[in-house]
């Protein structure tokens, strides 16, 4: 015959730290990211460009996909590769916990 063996209750308090629920960035487009992404609509890079707004809707400082801090006129701005040709240019303000989407076709023009 087999015994049950009766589990010891753990009556001690939970001290595991709170975990406070993640809250999205805004994400706010200028009017030229507006224009880009009827071009990436039509260039077929929607979904590309989606997902990369969704990491940065979540953290825009996380990385894989890498991100690059820009110099010159963009300075305080980043970018994150859509493809080869192709950048998702923005600007973090972490006070407002928003995301200014600049470009999203090329910073190069």
């Amino acid at each position: 015959m087999s015994r049950k063996q009766k589990q010891p209750e753990n009556n001690t308090p939970d001290h595991s730290p709170e975990v406070k629920p993640v809250v999205p960035w805004r994400i706010v487009y200028s009017r030229q990211a507006q224009k880009d992404a009827q071009k990436l609509a039509v260039a077929g890079l929607k979904p590309k460009a989606k997902a990369l707004l969704e990491v940065l809707a979540a953290d825009p400082f996380t990385s894989p996909p890498q991100f690059e801090k820009l110099l010159g006129d963009l300075s305080g701005c980043y970018s994150r590769r859509i493809n080869i040709q192709h950048r998702l240019v923005y600007e973090v303000f972490p006070a407002q916990h928003t995301i200014h989407v600049l470009r999203m076709w090329t910073h190069y023009e």
